[in-house]
């Protein structure tokens, strides 16, 4: 509205509102001929029942009645045939209409890549490319240097290291041995029991001789 007021006192038309406005103009012309189209529909529907009432009683009535008709139906025709165009010329506002908005939506978003892409080549793309893989090798590099022992100060022998666990195996296997030697032997019981008759025996026979000879010097 504010574009159609504004080209009334500057001489100059947008072409989208132009587009517009031509499509409500054939719109509402559509809309005319469609209640003209009823209205005819009407007419004709009555001359046909007019004739039909009068066809024997009033032959003249019914006659009139069906040039009526006739010539009706001719108008219906002709209307038909205009919105038939107007359809036509409406459909094709419409899509050029849209293939314009389309074109200049298009327009507009190459622009807009444009201003994004401002001063970026392939050159500077592989470049930038470059550079954060290499920035990402020294990153990696310093991960590896900082999580390395070496860089600690723990400059490890594997030679010492074998000869360490070398000798604590050593240690283990003389403990080992060193206390094999301490094992207590173990007696079966019955063995000792046996032992231990056998000696109360022999020290009860002693005591007897040793009774004996002391008897036979009191005799003497």
């Amino acid at each position: 509205m504010m574009a159609s007021f504004m080209s009334y006192f500057t001489g100059r038309r947008d072409p989208k509102q132009s587009t517009r406005d031509a499509i409500v103009s054939l719109r509402e012309q559509l809309m005319m001929i469609e209640k003209k189209e009823e209205h005819l529909q009407r007419q004709i529907t009555q001359d046909l029942s007019t004739a039909k009432a009068n066809a024997v009683s009033n032959k003249t009535a019914a006659t009139a009645a069906l040039r009526r008709k006739k010539m009706h139906e001719a108008e219906l025709d002709k209307l038909a045939g205009m919105r038939l165009q107007l359809e036509v010329q409406v459909n094709t506002l419409e899509s050029a209409n849209i293939n314009a908005n389309t074109l200049d939506v298009m327009r507009k978003g190459a622009n807009a890549l444009k201003d994004i892409y401002n001063g970026m080549t392939i050159d500077k793309v592989d470049a930038t490319m470059n550079s954060i893989n290499e920035q990402r090798d020294i990153a990696n590099e310093i991960a590896e240097a900082i999580s390395n022992p070496a860089t600690v100060g723990l400059q490890l022998d594997e030679d010492d290291l074998k000869a360490e666990l070398a000798e604590l195996e050593q240690e283990d296997l003389n403990e080992r041995l060193m206390g094999a030697d301490h094992v207590p032997v173990h007696t079966p019981a019955s063995t000792s029991r046996v032992d231990t008759r056998h000696q109360v025996a022999e020290e009860e026979s002693e005591d007897a001789e040793l009774r004996e000879l002391q008897a036979a010097l009191a005799m003497s």
